[in-house]
């Protein structure tokens, strides 16, 4: 058999999906935070538990990858029919941090099912992907119409620190005619979507010093800049007064409205209501194709420590998310070139370069985008729009560049209320059980296309 009917793909997949959704929620249970400070031994508990799964559904050569100092990434493959494509699905098996406990309605690690979603740590990012590749590969028994290779990351959330040199040193096993990594968001609920497009990121810390050492807030406040301060007014050059990135050289795109309005966005993304929202143009612009600028921490004394003294030297972490297209490596000297010509009042800016990576573009025409929008109008009742996705995925874009010729599919297990990153993060189980039917169709539409 080289492709399901869409009838016989929804009865396998609906008979599997009580024992797919309890294989999702044995991983979920295991706190694989790849993040410093954490228990790495969960990370390797979580990769076995994945080598598991994917080994009883009935993928072949799964093992661990190793490199020295790097989380272990699992990978299997099953050689298709002589002729046929060969298929990367990819995922990642680690999970961000779960922050506050008191902020999440169900423990974090503990998934909990409520009016139709899975709660937990990474239900849906992303370990959702990994539960929907096996279940495409039991669908099939074991047996898919196409060569197929699985590797399953555990280090995405870090930002992939070990990527090159897993790809230099498995690149052999990693080559495919055809890529679908399961870590993006369907436009909503019953609407699926194909992400065309990655924005870029680059990163710095930046500190600010304006003294030897603290002094007196009594004594010399007054004539003497604090750096907190200081670090303040630098930081705010970094938006125009719409909320727009002020950074001089980025570049901007544009993208399709879609059906977005403001009030759904403002539901989706939690914004309280006297919030104005920042920026200009259409929303989808703003999020996937325009660059955006964040401060995502600062180092300074806290509130409860505080004493009456000018603080010396203060710190903050600055993200720029970048447009597909853009350079990082431009995009940084131009956000440490405006850190260094902004500051205040004479303070010393010292600017660390942190993580970079470029954004992608992809054009999603040929058999195999085809074959996957025809398997999600099965699978789900209408086509797949396209979107983009405003963060990075940084294994897609170098797998990009080490397959050039291969098609890239980035696919949905998520949805806009998933909260991936933040508290309560959930996976909404009806459009993951149209997900796995629809992979388990695309499987056998991409052979029969050829």
């Amino acid at each position: 058999m080289r492709e399901f009917s869409p009838q016989a793909a929804r009865s396998a997949i609906a008979a599997l999906f009580s024992s797919i959704k309890n294989d999702l929620t044995e991983l979920a249970r295991i706190p694989s935070v790849s993040a410093a400070g954490f228990d790495p031994g969960q990370v390797r508990k979580s990769a076995e538990a994945t080598a598991g799964l994917l080994q009883r559904s009935g993928l072949g050569e799964v093992r661990l990858l190793e490199i020295d100092g790097a989380h272990p990434a699992v990978y299997g493959r099953t050689p298709g029919p002589v002729g046929a494509p060969t298929v990367l699905l990819y995922a990642h098996h680690d999970v961000q941090p779960p922050g506050p406990a008191e902020l999440w309605a169900s423990r974090p690690f503990e998934p909990a099912e409520r009016a139709g979603r899975l709660y937990g740590r990474g239900t849906a990012d992303d370990k959702a992907g990994i539960a929907a590749h096996a279940a495409a590969l039991r669908a099939w028994q074991g047996r898919p119409p196409v060569g197929v290779r699985v590797f399953v990351e555990g280090e995405e959330e870090t930002a992939t620190t070990h990527l090159e040199e897993f790809l230099s040193r498995y690149s052999d096993w990693l080559n495919a005619d055809v890529v679908v990594a399961a870590d993006c968001l369907n436009w909503r609920i019953g609407q699926p979507a194909v992400t065309t497009s990655l924005r870029g990121l680059a990163e710095c810390v930046v500190e600010v010093r304006t003294l030897d050492q603290a002094v007196h807030s009594g004594i010399y406040g007054g004539p003497v800049p604090d750096a907190l301060t200081a670090l303040s007014r630098l930081l705010a050059t970094l938006h125009d007064q719409a909320g727009g990135p002020a950074i001089a050289g980025l570049k901007s795109g544009a993208y399709s409205p879609l059906d977005l309005t403001e009030a759904e966005f403002r539901e989706y993304a939690g914004v309280r209501p006297g919030v104005r929202l920042t920026g200009e143009g259409a929303l989808t612009g703003r999020m996937w194709a325009r660059p955006s600028v964040a401060v995502l921490g600062v180092d300074a004394p806290g509130v409860d420590d505080a004493a009456n003294q000018l603080v010396a030297f203060a710190r903050a972490k600055v993200s720029v998310r970048l447009a597909p297209g853009d350079d990082p490596a431009r995009a940084m000297r131009a956000l440490a070139t405006h850190l260094q010509a902004n500051a205040p009042w004479g303070a010393e800016v010292t600017v660390v370069p942190g993580d970079h990576s470029a954004g992608l573009q992809i054009t999603a025409a040929g058999g195999a985008f085809e074959a996957f929008r025809r398997a999600c109008s099965r699978a789900w009742g209408t086509d797949p729009v396209e979107t983009g996705i405003g963060g990075s995925i940084p294994f897609v874009s170098a797998l990009a560049t080490a397959l050039p010729d291969a098609a890239i599919l980035l696919t949905g297990v998520q949805d806009p209320q998933s909260n991936a990153h933040a508290e309560n993060e959930s996976l909404h189980l009806g459009d993951f059980e149209k997900y796995c039917v629809a992979e388990a169709l695309f499987l056998g539409y991409l052979s029969a296309s050829g």
